[in-house]
């Protein structure tokens, strides 16, 4: 595998910011698993960050590198720092950066599949609301998305109390009530259902100790209802690093890999 630290100009953002990227790397000496370019470029794992995290964090927390390895599967890691992976009300247009100039950063600059069933999401905490948001807004992209311990319903009443005194909360969605916007991944999830449209396939795990286990039930229940392709599993555990160090090799065992 390879590593690069890609720096580049955001005109999204108009100012520089920063991506992580773990490339397959042929290999003919025996130093690591050998990965055979395909037709249509390699398969790609978006991995996103937690809010108290940037960019390096599943580097220097887990072991992803060395898991991917032997998948051939690119796995990309981009930075939006405290953004909630939204066009923030009073900053910068992160959900823009995500969803519209990063795919074509990465096609410029990597040999990355674009087909759908070659594309795969995943993050923890606010990563994993970002992970569930992509694919609810945009399903025709990925096959498959996790969520790990992720902030999932952020419309609700406890994460509304938990976040009312938080400045960086009203930066990014402003005073506005975000229940039914598309910031509100249970009312995504209701429109996606609506919709008609194949939905990606979901994972979702969390610690039954964790400080967000209410959302998650919430937006289990609520997929349940709506008979959208969710894998659900819960054990003991809490908001950590060694959770998902464990959690992410589920993850990538799950994932509808190309053959």
């Amino acid at each position: 595998m390879a590593l690069l630290n890609c720096n580049f100009f955001s005109e999204t953002l108009g100012m520089p910011t920063n991506l992580d990227i773990i490339l397959p790397q042929p290999c003919d000496t025996g130093a690591g698993p050998a990965a055979q370019p395909r037709k249509h470029g390699f398969p790609c794992l978006l991995l996103l960050h937690g809010r108290s995290d940037d960019h390096t964090a599943w580097q220097r927390r887990t072991s992803i590198e060395r898991y991917a390895a032997p998948l051939g599967l690119a796995v990309v890691m981009p930075n939006v720092h405290r953004s909630f992976y939204a066009d923030m009300d009073r900053g910068y247009r992160y959900w823009a950066l995500i969803t519209e100039e990063l795919p074509a950063i990465l096609q410029r600059f990597f040999r990355l599949s674009i087909r759908r069933e070659d594309n795969f999401v995943a993050g923890l905490s606010m990563g994993g609301y970002g992970a569930f948001k992509l694919a609810l807004h945009h399903p025709e992209r990925f096959a498959a998305a996790a969520s790990l311990s992720g902030a999932l319903d952020i419309a609700g009443r406890d994460a509304q109390e938990t976040l009312a005194k938080d400045g960086d909360w009203r930066l990014v969605f402003g005073d506005a009530p975000l229940a039914g916007t598309g910031h509100d991944l249970l009312a995504c999830a209701e429109r996606l259902a609506a919709s008609g449209r194949p939905s990606p396939k979901l994972y979702q795990w969390c610690g039954q100790q964790d400080f967000l286990y209410s959302e998650n039930i919430a937006f289990r229940d609520t997929a349940q209802r709506l008979r959208l392709p969710l894998t659900y599993e819960e054990s003991p555990g809490d908001h950590n690093w060694g959770c998902w160090d464990l959690k992410i090799q589920d993850v990538l065992k799950w994932l509808p890999l190309p053959a």
